[in-house]
Formats: structure tokens, sequence, C-alpha cells
């Protein structure tokens, strides 16, 4: 949100480009994008173009990166008109062709692409009168071909399992288009220097305007390089004690020493491209397909945000990065494009299953959601140490339950408003039904007994966002329950029972449809 200069303050500018940047309400223009008061006083694009760039950070230390000292800011390049942060350089790479007179009036555009770069160069070539063909490898997802054909685009198909040098590989089949077409001309965006031109002259100026100078970490996953090299550079001549953190496929050849299949698109290479500049990365984090999605999925879940599985390689390597500093630093991770894209692949529990990435029953719903469709109400049933055995078995047949977290007790005079909240914290064991009837079986005074005196050794403690698949984990010991908190506060006990019976119940929805 861009506000107004005094004497303009009436409302305020919409402008996701760089909230806290002032707006001259006198101006005809806005300072940080290229949208234009029109002839009629109407703040506007001319087209779509103009509408690239200046994307916005998002802080994710509230809830996917909570308890990291670091402050983790997050650059949402799906925000861009074609959804990813391939628009930037499409749009450059183009421009040059056309001074240079490598592309004229009527041609065509040919380009192997994992989609993104496809998209881009598609939505200019829609707008310049331009035909495009795009090679794709087919470990690509079937939305990003549906999106290149909706924007009037020939897609190829080609093996991913081929060697560079290959005819079949999408570069060689690329390389053949190009010669075969008359007027055909190739960005080949990993020998473009353009493409990390783009983020020279875009990205990196945005990211030291938006943080004030102040970053200290650049995060990038690391695909043709361009964005790495290009941000990187930038920065570095603003200031070179920013470090550069380059984020690499497991199975890429850039951290790997020979390049194997991997599963997310858009980053890691078989091939060092010219476009990357290695020299300028001072550390690397590799992250594999796992960790990748299974993050895509949290951060859709906890933040609101849809990203694809590069975006969740970023991510995973920026939190990596954040966990292991003990002093705060202003870390931005650069994510690429929209999980829009991979609806069919990384948010769908099928696929994510076939490739291994979830068991049966994982990714379905979260811990504390299976406690509230255990039907039993067990929120905050708790006992203290001093009360009576007599008490506590009461309030077990009063509500149901066969067990419940004992907590210390708390004086009136220190009880405050945050106690239940700060609840479990107060867990000093546990009272279970069998527990009880042996002791007071061997001692029928144990009945009149303080809890404390009686109380077995504390359950687990578990998350309420994590995923069920981590019960299974607690419930391989002797724990019979597991205390579900969440913040601080206790939720309820969920037991081997309620896990079984929901497993159950999925296996048969399962063979049901």
């Amino acid at each position: 949100m861009v506000q107004k200069e005094a004497g303009g303050a009436n409302d305020l500018l919409d402008c996701a480009s760089s909230a806290g940047f002032v707006y001259s309400a006198r101006s005809s223009h806005c300072s940080f994008c290229s949208v234009r008061k029109d002839e009629h006083g109407v703040l506007a694009a001319d087209n779509v173009l103009d509408l690239i760039g200046d994307t916005p950070l998002l802080r994710l230390n509230q809830r996917i990166g909570k308890g990291i000292i670091p402050s983790v800011y997050a650059k949402l390049e799906y925000l861009n008109p074609g959804g990813s942060v391939k628009d930037r350089i499409a749009l450059k790479m183009i421009e040059a062709a056309e001074r240079s007179g490598d592309l004229r009036d009527g041609g065509t555009i040919v380009e192997p692409t994992s989609g993104n770069t496809g998209v881009g160069l598609a939505i200019a070539s829609a707008l310049k009168g331009y035909k495009c063909v795009f090679v794709l490898p087919d470990k690509m997802s079937q939305e990003k071909i549906s999106l290149l054909k909706a924007y009037g685009a020939e897609v190829v198909v080609t093996p991913t399992n081929v060697e560079r040098d290959s005819p079949e590989s999408y570069y060689s089949v690329a390389d053949a288009l190009t010669r075969q077409i008359p007027g055909a001309f190739q960005p080949n965006q990993y020998f473009n220097a353009n493409n990390p031109l783009s983020h020279y002259e875009t990205t990196g100026p945005e990211i030291w305007r938006q943080t004030g100078g102040k970053i200290d970490y650049f995060v990038a996953g690391v695909g043709t390089g361009g964005t790495i090299s290009g941000v990187g550079r930038y920065l570095k001549e603003r200031n070179p004690n920013i470090k550069i953190v380059g984020v690499d496929a497991q199975g890429s050849l850039y951290t790997g020493s020979r390049a194997r299949p991997y599963k997310v698109e858009g980053v890691g290479e078989d091939f060092i491209p010219a476009t990357v500049d290695l020299e300028l990365i001072d550390q690397w984090e590799t992250v594999n397909d796992r960790d990748s999605f299974l993050l895509c999925r949290r951060i859709a879940r906890e933040e609101g945000v849809l990203v694809g599985g590069s975006g969740g390689l970023a991510v995973a390597g920026a939190l990596r990065l954040a966990s292991r500093l003990t002093e705060h630093a202003v870390i931005v991770v650069l994510v690429p494009d929209s999980g829009r894209s991979y609806l069919s692949k990384i948010y769908n529990d099928e696929w994510m299953r076939d490739q291994g990435f979830l068991g049966l029953f994982e990714g379905s719903i979260r811990i504390g959601e299976l406690l509230q469709r255990s039907g039993v109400d067990r929120t905050m049933i708790t006992v203290e140490t001093g009360e009576l055995v007599r008490k506590a078995i009461d309030r077990l047949h009063a509500y149901g339950i066969s067990q419940m977290p004992v907590l210390y007790a708390v004086d009136d005079g220190e009880a405050s408003e945050s106690d239940d909240y700060n609840a479990a914290n107060r867990i000093l064991g546990v009272v279970e039904e069998r527990g009880l009837l042996e002791r007071i079986f061997r001692d029928p005074t144990a009945i009149d007994a303080p809890v404390g005196k009686v109380m077995d050794a504390p359950l687990p403690v578990i998350d309420a966002g994590g995923d069920i698949s981590s019960l299974v984990q607690v419930f391989h010991g002797s724990a019979s329950g597991t205390v579900v908190v969440d913040d601080g506060r206790i939720l309820g006990i969920i037991t081997r029972s309620d896990l079984l019976d929901y497993m159950v119940h999925q296996h048969l929805l399962k063979e049901e449809y």
C-alpha cells in the first residue's frame, strides 16, 4: 500500500510493488511501476507487459518460519502477469532480439522451456504478433502444457531421461526446429545474457529498495542461474557482505557429481549454463523432491500461498539456512512461480503417494483435525496434582474418557487468564483408568490421595499442526495416547484408537471410490 503525499491523502493507492514508498498525488504515474494516468485521469497500465515486476515481499516468520531468529521474506514472483519470475526475462530477451534484428515481424519464437519461460514469451508474443513453438520435457505438468496452448502456442513434448546432446532432448529438438522454421528465433535462456541482465536491472534493485538495503542473505533456486546471478551481482555491488545462497535439487549437477532424475520442475540442471555465474554464489543448500513438495503443501495450508515445487525447494533452503543462524539477519528468498500449474502433481494426494512422497494416510489431515473428528469433547479436560483421585475418576467418567493430563497446581493468587493458554507447560503427568484401578485395588485408601501421588509419567506432547504420520511414530512406543497442543494450549488427547478408527475409515473410503 503506497501512501500519497500530504495534500493529496484522500485515499490510498494499491500498488503491490513498493509498500512503504511514497506515491506523489501530483504525478501522472507511479514512480515504481509503469502504471500511468490516462486521458480520463484513470491510473491504469496500457498493456499487461507494463505490469511485470515490482512483486511484493511476504514475511514468513509468523507461521512457516515460526521460532527462527532471522527474518525470512519471500519475494512472490508468481504475482507477475504470467504467474512466474520468467516474465521478466521473456520480455527482455524479445526486446533485445527486436533491436538486433534477430526477431522480425511475423517471426516464430522457438524455445526449450520448463513451461514458465514459455508462458512469458507467449504473453509477449500475443501482444507483439509472433508465433511460438515450445519444447518441453515430459516430466512437466499437464497444466503447463494446457496453459501454453491457451496463449496460442504450439507445444512439442520430448523425453526427460536422455542425455543433453541426444537428438531427442528438448534442447536438441528446439535447435532443430529453429533451423527448420523460416524466420525462427530461439531466445535460448540458457545462453542469453539478457536473462541475468533482466534481474540485474529489475529484481535486484527491487529487493534492495524493499529491504531498505538491510538484506543479509539472498536465497534462490538455481536453474538457468539467471535470477541468482543477476540479483547477486546487483546486491554485491551495493554491499559485498551480502551472502548469495543457491538452492539446488538433489540429482542436479550443480551440487552433485553426476546428474540423476528428479521431479522438481524448473530448477537444477544436467549441464552448467552460460547464464550462471557460480563465483557469485557463496554457499549451497541441496533439497530433495519430497522435502520440496511437502513444504509446498505446508505453505499453502499455513500461509495461504500456493507455490510451485521450485518455490518449496527455495523456501526449504532458506529455512535451513535460517535455522543455523544464531543472530538476527534479513533473508530474502525468491519464490519463482505459483502452484496452480502443479495441482495434478504436488497438490494431488494420489500422485504424491504414487511417487512415494506420501504414505497411505499421510497428508490428508492434520493432528488437530483428527482430534476434532474423534467425536468426543475432550478440550482442556485436566486435573491438578492436589485434587483427590476420586474427583479425577468422576471427571473421567463424566466425559467418557480413559485418561487426562495432570497439571501442577496454581494458587488462586497466581492464577490468570493466561493459565489455560500456557497449560502445556504445566503438564507433570497423566492419570489413566487402568493405572488408577491397579493402585486402588492394591490400596483402597489411594482413592482419597492427591492425584500427584498416583499419577503416571506424562504422555508425549505433539503439535496440532503436525501431519498425522507423526502419530504412528509416537504410538510405536508404549504411549497409549498423546497430548495435542496449539501454541501452548492443550486441545485434548488423541489415542491409538482414534488413529486406528481414522485409518480404517480412510481405507473403506478408498475401497468405495
